[in-house]
């Protein structure tokens, strides 16, 4: 490529990608890994640039296609020059159905030929999206197009015959009565967009006049979208939207399945990099695929309908709710924890770091990384009121020296405390014990550490936790768990362990509180009673009340 003027060679140009300013030190980061990597592909160098980067999808993937489009405008701006594509390009055009494979008058279906009940809403196989296009082009007055980004396609049928195909795709980047329905700040649209789907086609078969086929059909329709696109993309769909011109149509079955009119665009579509006037404005209809979208989808910080992996069994809570600040909030509670970073040359305050790390633990997040990418992806304004003085995220390396620095027992006892005294525990009705050994803890020939912690039932919360060492176990480590923990009118379920007369009798004379234990052949004597009462017929209590 030849030098031009404010290309490699020249002076750094600003180049903005999804609302954000690239800046000079990350092209030249980019520009390090194509040096480093000089016989790689376009592919192999954008999943380096995302490593380095950790730049991924809400599944956790590698953001690779984003990264690539990326790499493209850099290199259109002539800051980058990218090895080149060894994509082979093809003649051939996809194998399809053209025009002719549709009967031109097909028989007509009406409701004595279908009922409703019959008819089932599936996604379409990929050998079957050349037939599904080829209908779109012949029979949508839009025709096929092109859908961008995630998409699936829907067929409608009975009894193997077709009858409606609906399509759906990335949300619109820009909307301004969706922007003011769901009260979206443009830093979090752009990362929770991907969260709103966009049904670009709909389309009924002409042949077909079956009463509120439209409606049925899209109802349910949306009742599996955000399943599918979980089991296909890794993420959850919280927000459906489609744009109806309405000088064409009544939007009626949009309107009969609850969606939302929020109001009519400007008319105008995306030309390039920028936007041009078609002189067709459109309708814009919503439908929250959760009663919470709009909270979830501006809350500052993630919830976990959008972090949750249904695939992986592990713990997450929304923290949303939690106070952060003032009386009674986490900051408070950390602030008495003494820092041991020298002084020098901090730009996070340690009770800020602590309680971002807090929260990234209680959403789901496991490792220092994870924490480091939970807490980049909040909003400015949590670390304006953190009063994290740059304004933005603690690295990963601040995460990990402050949580191996820190006095972990002071810091679980605190925060136990804290939660405690939040609603999500004082609405708890039961308390379980578990105990765990930690995989990897072990230190040379040291033993691994164990675990025992109270965990509410309902949320998974760890309110209250105590090492085990060497020389004792769990039976005698039970009771000073809770010592501080309020039970009063709790239930306390624990494993056959401790099913123990002692501890049976501090749960229920000193913290008021009633038990569910597990007898097995470690409790002989209890074990055989239990078996009797069963056995005798007047348990459960049977037998008449005497006068």
């Amino acid at each position: 490529m030849a030098n031009q003027p404010g290309r490699e060679a020249g002076r750094f140009i600003s180049v903005r990608f999804r609302g954000e300013c690239v800046s000079e030190a990350q092209i030249q980061g980019i520009r390090a890994v194509i040096r480093r990597h000089r016989a790689a592909t376009r592919s192999q160098v954008a999943t380096s640039v995302c490593q380095a980067w950790q730049w991924r999808r809400p599944n956790g993937e590698l953001n690779v296609r984003s990264c690539r489009d990326l790499l493209v405008r850099l290199e259109d701006s002539g800051q980058i020059q990218l090895p080149a594509s060894k994509r082979r390009r093809t003649t051939h055009k996809m194998r399809s159905f053209d025009s002719h494979s549709w009967d031109p008058e097909p028989p007509r279906v009406g409701s004595s030929e279908v009922a409703l009940r019959g008819v089932v809403v599936r996604s379409i196989s990929r050998r079957e999206i050349p037939r599904w296009r080829a209908a779109m082009r012949r029979f949508h007055y839009l025709g096929d197009g092109t859908i961008v980004g995630e998409c699936m396609r829907y067929v409608a049928e009975s009894d193997s015959q077709w009858l409606a195909l609906l399509g759906w795709g990335a949300a619109a980047l820009k909307s301004r009565h969706r922007e003011a329905f769901i009260g979206w700040p443009e830093k979090l649209k752009l990362e929770r967009l991907s969260f709103v789907a966009n049904n670009v086609r709909f389309l009924i078969l002409p042949w077909v006049e079956v009463p509120h086929l439209a409606s049925f059909v899209l109802a349910a329709n949306l009742r599996r979208l955000s399943d599918d696109w979980q089991r296909v993309y890794g993420h959850r769909i919280l927000l459906a939207e489609t744009f109806v011109d309405l000088k064409r149509f009544r939007a009626t079955c949009y309107r009969a399945s609850n969606w939302k009119y929020l109001g009519e665009t400007r008319g105008m579509r995306r030309e390039g990099k920028g936007y041009a006037e078609h002189g067709q404005p459109k309708g814009l209809f919503v439908y929250p695929l959760e009663p919470r979208a709009r909270e979830i989808l501006t809350a500052p910080f993630p919830s976990p309908e959008i972090l949750e992996d249904p695939t992986v069994a592990t713990f997450a809570m929304d923290v949303n709710n939690l106070p952060l600040e003032g009386k009674g909030g986490l900051i408070e509670v950390l602030r008495d924890i003494k820092d041991p970073r020298a002084a020098q040359g901090l730009r996070h305050p340690f009770p800020s770091v602590l309680a971002l790390s807090v929260m990234a633990a209680l959403s789901g997040m496991k490792s220092y990384a994870a924490i480091a990418q939970w807490a980049a992806s909040l909003p400015k304004e949590i670390f304006k009121r953190l009063r994290c003085w740059c304004h933005q995220a603690p690295s990963e390396p601040t995460f990990r020296r402050v949580l191996q620095s820190v006095d972990p027992d002071e810091v679980d006892k605190k925060v136990g405390r804290w939660m405690m005294s939040q609603p999500v525990f004082r609405n708890a009705e039961a308390v379980a014990l578990d105990g765990k050994t930690l995989r990897g803890s072990g230190d040379g020939d040291g033993s691994p550490c164990h675990l025992l912690s109270a965990i509410t039932h309902e949320e998974g919360v760890v309110i209250a936790q105590r090492n085990v060492g060497d020389k004792t176990n769990e039976i005698t480590q039970a009771a000073p768990l809770l010592k501080d923990v309020d039970l009063e009118g709790k239930t306390v379920t624990a494993d056959a362990m401790h099913t123990q007369r002692d501890f049976a009798r501090f749960v229920v004379e000193e913290k008021k509180a009633d038990y569910v234990l597990i007898a097995k052949e470690n409790q002989p004597t209890l074990l055989e009673d239990i078996k009797l009462l069963h056995d005798t017929e007047s348990f459960p209590p049977s037998g008449e009340l005497d006068g």
